[in-house]
């Protein structure tokens, strides 16, 4: 079976697979929503969550770490410690403690809207750091910021705005009874608490994602890493749970949702999310990474109908519309910047030397890095003998083949 490959020798498949592992993702990190709200509505307390969390996750990344970069896992500097202490702060702690919070106090469709501004707060992060170029005469940057703004504006517009409940078929019984009204207007008064919380969360994401593909660059075992962060990410969420958390029974957990939630958001959602959330990081970059996270608001909204009776109403449904097209804007953008980088990695010359003997024979072409050729010109020049030639880009090349002409 003959294998489809582009200019730059990348399979169709290889292609395909981080849009697959994104995608694939934010069904994850819909169900950890669904499955948390549930949790934290039966009483289990956030902090003692993260921790079970994030221990689960340790648990079942470390063996596959141990393996399988046993032989490439680099030396732990002082300074790689430190960035893994970050991100274990940034993450597991802040992002997650602050993240369940404002899950409690709201709901799962809008904790994921609010979340929505993640691809713009790390399109801001990563201009700041100078990861990311902003040209504002090329249509593929225009894009990137167009994608973000839309993508944020449908986000505030499933925030502020609900309009009429949209009967779907499956919702059409669901909403007759229950308490579901009263108990929203009893948290009206938390929502705005709610609110802060999860923008503080997001911007603690997506200081994650920048600092993340900063730290693989030194420390280049995603594996190892994972195991660290949530390692590292536990002892201190441990800590923080003792200062607030006073009473010992909050600890205790069964086998019930509570223990679903905690291995659940543990093992698909730290574990596995963080492990193929740094490839692809490696890969296409922190701004590609995140810029998937609008999908996930828009399977959560479907599933809370399902599981939760949580009503869909019209300013979700525009609103998801222009989160869409949003982040096919910001993909795009970021797929024309692939594109570039490799069209200028395909006309890039090797710079060569061409020698000729005093037979008149050319000798053979050796590729040269700077301190080479600057040596192989100096010798050549002290030879009347031979004569140095560096190749041109193939651009130059054709300009003076039509001069000679």
């Amino acid at each position: 079976m003959a294998v489809v490959k582009d200019a730059g020798g990348e399979s169709l498949m290889q292609r395909c697979k981080p849009y697959v592992a994104m995608i694939s993702l934010q069904f994850g990190y819909a169900g950890m929503n669904v499955i948390t709200k549930v949790s934290l509505n039966h009483g289990m307390s956030h902090y003692v969550l993260v921790v079970y969390r994030h221990a689960f996750a340790t648990l079942s990344i470390a063996p596959f770490a141990l393996v399988l970069e046993r032989k490439v896992r680099p030396r732990i500097t002082p300074w790689v410690f430190l960035q893994i202490f970050v991100l274990a702060l940034l993450g597991p702690v802040i992002d997650q403690n602050f993240y369940y919070a404002g899950l409690k106090f709201t709901s799962p469709t809008f904790s994921c809207a609010m979340s929505n501004m993640l691809p713009a707060m790390t399109f801001i992060l990563a201009v700041l750091f100078r990861m990311e170029k902003v040209n504002l005469k090329k249509a593929r940057c225009v894009a990137k910021v167009v994608g973000t703004l839309v993508t944020v504006a449908g986000a505030m517009l499933m925030t502020l705005y609900k309009g009429r409940v949209v009967e779907m078929i499956w919702t059409k019984h669901m909403h007759l009874h229950g308490p579901h009204a009263a108990a929203a207007a009893d948290d009206d008064k938390d929502w705005f608490t709610g609110s802060i919380f999860l923008i503080i969360a997001t911007l603690a994401w997506a200081s994650l994602f920048i600092l993340q593909a900063a730290t693989l660059k030194r420390y280049d075992a995603p594996l190892s890493l994972t195991t660290l962060i949530c390692f590292v990410g536990t002892l201190q969420a441990i800590v923080v749970t003792f200062v607030m958390e006073r009473q010992t029974s909050v600890w205790r957990i069964g086998f019930d949702m509570n223990l679903l939630a905690a291995a659940y958001a543990g093992i698909v959602t730290s574990s596995i999310a963080y492990y193929v959330q740094g490839l692809v990081i490696q890969s296409r970059g922190p701004v590609f990474a995140s810029a998937f996270s609008p999908l996930m608001m828009i399977i959560v909204a479907i599933m809370g109908s399902f599981i939760l009776a949580e009503n869909i109403y019209l300013g979700g449904i525009i609103g998801s519309v222009l989160i869409v097209a949003g982040l096919y804007s910001v993909l795009w953008g970021k797929h024309k910047d692939n594109l570039e980088k490799e069209a200028q990695a395909a006309m890039e010359i090797p710079v060569a030397i061409k020698a000729v003997d005093g037979n008149g024979r050319i000798m053979d072409i050796v590729e040269l890095d700077e301190v080479q050729l600057e040596k192989a010109q100096a010798n050549a020049n002290a030879n009347a003998n031979a004569a140095v030639a560096v190749t041109v880009p193939a651009e130059e090349a054709r300009m003076q083949g039509k001069d000679q002409a």
